[in-house]
C-alpha cells in the first residue's frame, strides 16, 4: 500500500534515539515526519492552532514523563482529532494491556517494542490512508452543508418530501402549492445540491 500524498507522521517520544530512528526509517520509506520530545511539546503544537488539512498519523509513546501518551490521546479525542489523526501507540511489554484499552477507545493500533520496521511502516501507511478517507468525508460533509445553506425554506420543504418518495402531486397537496411550482422547486433543489435524481439526493443527505 502506498502512503497518501503530502502525508505527515508525527512522532512523540521522550527518547531522542527512538525519535531519530523512527524519523530515519520513515525517510527511507519516503514518509515525511515531525518529531516532538514529549506530550507537552506536542500539546503546544496543537494549541497553536494546528488543524489537519492533509493525511497524517501519530506515533505516540505510552510512557513519558509529564503528559503521558494516554493523557495526550484523551486530549486528541476531546478535540475531535483522533479520527483524522490515527494514533499508533509505541509500547513496552508491560504496557500492552493499557495499549489494548486505548485501541478500544479509538486508537488505530499499538506496536510493541522492539517492533518490526516493516510491520510498523505497513500500519503507518494504513493509518495514513484512513486519515485520507476521514478528511475526504469531512470535506464532502462541508460541501453538502454549504449546498444546503443555499436552499430556501420552501425548497427545503420540497426536498424533504422528495426524499420521502412522494410524487409531485402529493407534494403539491401537502404544501398547498401547484404541481408546476413543485416542479420548479424540485429542479432548483437538484441543481443546488448537484444531483440528478431523488435517489442520488437521498444518498447524498445520508452521507452528510
Amino acid at each position: 500500500m502506498q502512503p497518501a500524498l503530502n502525508a505527515t507522521v508525527y512522532i512523540v517520544d521522550d527518547d531522542a534515539s527512538v525519535r531519530d530512528a523512527l524519523a530515519w526509517l520513515l525517510r527511507s520509506r519516503h514518509l515525511p515526519s515531525e518529531t516532538f520530545a514529549g506530550g507537552e511539546e506536542f500539546d503546544r503544537f496543537l494549541r497553536e492552532g494546528f488543524v489537519p488539512r492533509e493525511p497524517c498519523c501519530l506515533l505516540l509513546d505510552v510512557r513519558m514523563p509529564g503528559t503521558s501518551g494516554l493523557a495526550l490521546f484523551e486530549q486528541l479525542i476531546a478535540r475531535g482529532l483522533a479520527a483524522v489523526m490515527p494514533v499508533i501507540f509505541l509500547t513496552g511489554h508491560a504496557d500492552v494491556p493499557t495499549a489494548v484499552e486505548a485501541v478500544k477507545r479509538g486508537a488505530f493500533d499499538f506496536c510493541e517494542k522492539p517492533f518490526s520496521d516493516n510491520a510498523l511502516v505497513d500500519r503507518i501507511e494504513q493509518a495514513v490512508q484512513q486519515s485520507a478517507r476521514v478528511l475526504a468525508e469531512q470535506r464532502q460533509s462541508r460541501q453538502i452543508q454549504s449546498r444546503l445553506g443555499e436552499l430556501t425554506d420552501r425548497e427545503r420543504d420540497v426536498m424533504r418530501l422528495v426524499v420521502e418518495g412522494l410524487p409531485n402531486k402529493l407534494i403539491a397537496d401537502q404544501l398547498d402549492i401547484s404541481v408546476r411550482t413543485v416542479e420548479v422547486h424540485r429542479s432548483r433543489v437538484f441543481d443546488k445540491m448537484e444531483v440528478k435524481s431523488a435517489v442520488e439526493l437521498a444518498n447524498l443527505l445520508r452521507n452528510s
